[in-house]
């Protein structure tokens, strides 16, 4: 009896030691297994945090312009279908050197007041709708709608044209409805930069602004620049100014649009796109008195016109890429080589206007146009370096 209590006692203790030794073992997985889950989140977390240290991140964008679109009669008359009109066909040509920047930039020289007033052609133009359509298919971003001809056919004309540009979402520039109209920055973010546009002329023709109604037109005055240039400063990355200026059919810029040119760079614009003179003035870069680099392009002619010879039916496309820079010591803008792409307008006794490259012009009527097209790429770029 005595001898089958002591196996009893045996087992027992046996048993007792066996749960004992699991429960710790069981104890110390758990515990390890607790200190690797630790590690396994801290360590990567704290990889992370150190590679974001330092990091630089780089964003481009390409902005573009072209010069006057100038509808004469004979132009649109050119565009004339059996239910409307057409005008893509025009643009075809060059539609694909027109889609290459990410931000284009159109003057629109004449108003898109469409039919309900009549069309009409120099010296008090009127364009058919249509050509906003075409200038959308082929990549317009904005249009600058501050020139000579914004009041040709009053009040009334310029309201209906900007109507119509806010239903088909073509931005504009230039001309505003209203007080609060004129107060709104155009800002057009691509790619994480954010471009101001604004738009300013010498006059109107004579035709007089109606009292209080400023914002139909901004006319060049330099303490208004001034000011509105300081706020698309404060809100953008780069400031764009399109500007009627001038004298037509002159193919170097006169002091006056030098001296404002500067004017302008040393208040804080990046690039101006210059307008009225419809032929090409050359581009060259400009510094302002802390040494920042500005662009300007004196004039980019007419781009589509009823204009002929003597330069007038040449002009083009010119391109720039920024880059942006966000670091740990801030951000830094930069501009690139601008580049210029010349274009024709094409047309046989005054029908079937065309644009082309002015390189391929020789396909289409012109005389000598490798030579005129070595010509006027060194007129344009002659100032560059």
């Amino acid at each position: 009896m005595k001898k089958n209590k002591h196996w009893v006692f045996v087992f027992s203790m046996i048993f007792i030691l066996l749960i004992t030794t699991g429960f710790i073992f069981l104890q110390k997985e758990q515990s390890h297994a607790r200190t690797n889950d630790k590690l396994l989140i801290q360590e990567p977390h704290a990889i992370r945090s150190y590679a974001v240290t330092g990091k630089t991140y780089e964003q481009t964008v390409t902005l573009g312009a072209v010069g006057d679109i100038l509808i004469h009669d004979r132009v649109y008359e050119a565009a004339r279908t059996t239910d409307g009109f057409d005008f893509k066909p025009m643009f075809a040509d060059v539609k694909h050197m027109m889609m290459e920047p990410d931000l284009l930039l159109a003057n629109q020289e004449t108003i898109l007041a469409g039919e309900e007033i009549g069309l009409s052609s120099y010296p008090s133009f009127n364009s058919p709708h249509e050509v906003g359509f075409a200038l959308l298919d082929a990549g317009v971003n904005i249009v600058s709608t501050a020139n000579n001809h914004t009041l040709d056919r009053g009040e009334r004309g310029i309201q209906l044209s900007m109507n119509f540009l806010n239903e088909i979402g073509l931005p504009y520039v230039g001309s505003f409805k209203d007080f609060e109209d004129k107060d709104t920055l155009r800002v057009l973010t691509n790619n994480g930069i954010k471009v101001a546009y604004l738009s300013y002329t010498y006059g109107t023709n004579g035709i007089p602004v109606p009292e209080n109604k400023e914002y139909l037109v901004n006319l060049i005055d330099k303490e208004a620049m001034k000011i509105e240039i300081h706020r698309a400063t404060a809100e953008a990355d780069i400031v764009v100014m399109s500007i009627h200026w001038g004298n037509e059919y002159q193919r170097y810029p006169d002091e006056i649009q030098k001296e404002l040119a500067h004017f302008l760079v040393n208040e804080g614009v990046d690039i101006i796109f210059g307008h009225h003179p419809h032929v090409l003035q050359p581009m060259e870069w400009l510094k302002n008195k802390d040494g920042r680099k500005s662009l300007v392009v004196y004039s980019l002619g007419n781009f589509l016109s009823g204009q002929k010879w003597d330069y007038k039916d040449i002009g083009g496309i010119v391109s720039i890429e920024i880059k942006k820079q966000i670091g740990p010591s801030g951000t830094t803008i930069e501009l690139g080589t601008p580049i210029f792409k010349p274009t024709y307008v094409s047309s046989y006794g005054q029908r079937q206007y065309r644009l082309v490259p002015l390189e391929n012009a020789g396909d289409f009527g012109l005389v000598n146009a490798q030579a005129k097209y070595d010509e006027i790429m060194a007129h344009m770029t002659e100032n560059l370096n």
